[in-house]
């Protein structure tokens, strides 16, 4: 019995007919079951009805929780729900039967995960089936019309096609027979973001390579103002660093009263001087992951020069994958140094 390479697509119907020396036909014995009478029916799609998240009816792109009662829910359901009861200061229920739900009472279900990753499905540039377990690493890396550039990218070629038509594009295009001058700007504009990307890990390993570090273990808590329409927001305590009293505050959606009547949520965040300077104090921050982070944050160097009252305006938290905002939001409080 071979078995079936991972890449390999899988085939999307097969007939198996066994014919021995005297076919008379099905045996008396043979019992009757319900996909004799409708055989259009896969299992497949039998299991996917049943192995569905109960919140979006989806099946499961990663990790699957499940309640007390074995109602199953995707972990991006699982965490919107956890986050919606934060935000409303209420208790998380399943959606099925109601039963009290949270980190620590619901569970992982290995079993449907390693199940829904041998589900088939289909890429979504050539429709091959696959199983879903390699189907990313297809439609990334080896799909022939998976989507992708030119090689002449990095000195302004904006073209983007299937990847079989690359190396044809790549013959004809125009970008390597242009002067230095035209190609100038793109190049400049690459090295541009490179040095962004390289001034976060600058200013890294100048905070590693001092004699002595202090920090300060801080929480953001959720507070509600005492107005009509009571808008929901996180603050520290107060903390001592450069000589002055700071406090860091995080607004959901630009303070928008009811967080929990959209689905796309956003964390901005202020750094407030408490104490009054003698005269101005420009700051420096780096905003990065730690390392038992839960939220993937894309590293960013920010800077404010503090004069008397004038504190920064919000800032965006710079967030990976806008999924992890209600990773955030699921907790009591948001831990950070």
């Amino acid at each position: 019995m071979s078995e079936i390479p991972e890449n390999s697509p899988l085939p999307t119907c097969s007939k198996v007919s066994i014919l021995s020396e005297k076919d008379d036909g099905p045996s008396p014995k043979r019992r009757k079951t319900a996909f004799d009478e409708d055989p259009s029916v896969k299992l497949e799609h039998r299991l996917g009805g049943i192995l569905c998240c109960a919140v979006c009816l989806d099946l499961p792109p990663a990790a699957v929780y499940q309640c007390s009662n074995g109602h199953l829910m995707c972990a991006p359901c699982f965490t919107h729900l956890l986050a919606d009861a934060q935000l409303r200061d209420e208790s998380a229920t399943c959606p099925n039967c109601r039963v009290e739900i949270s980190k620590t009472s619901a569970s992982r279900n290995l079993a449907v995960e390693k199940t829904v990753s041998e589900l088939p499905s289909e890429c979504k540039f050539c429709t091959r089936v696959f199983p879903r377990h390699a189907l990313q690493n297809h439609e990334d890396k080896i799909c022939e019309d998976r989507l992708t550039g030119c090689l002449y990218e990095r000195i302004g070629c904006g073209w983007r096609g299937p990847a079989h038509e690359a190396s044809a594009h790549e013959a004809v295009c125009e970008r390597p027979q242009r002067s230095a001058g035209d190609v100038l700007p793109a190049l400049e504009e690459r090295e541009a973001r490179a040095a962004d990307h390289t001034r976060v890990y600058t200013q890294i390993f100048a905070l590693l390579s001092l004699e002595k570090i202090t920090f300060n273990d801080l929480q953001l808590k959720p507070y509600r103002t005492e107005e009509f329409m009571h808008k929901l927001y996180y603050e520290t305590l107060r903390f001592p660093s450069f000589g002055h009293q700071w406090v860091v505050k995080a607004f959901i959606n630009n303070n928008q009263p009811h967080p929990t009547h959209t689905a796309h949520r956003e964390i901005t965040y202020q750094l407030i001087l408490k104490s009054k300077p003698q005269c101005e104090l420009s700051v420096q921050w780096v905003v990065a992951r730690g390392p038992f982070g839960e939220a993937r944050l894309a590293p960013r160097v920010s800077s404010h020069t503090f004069r008397g009252d004038d504190d920064p305006a919000p800032a965006p938290l710079p967030l990976a994958d806008p999924e992890d905002t209600n990773r955030l939001l699921s907790n009591k409080a948001i831990h950070f140094r």
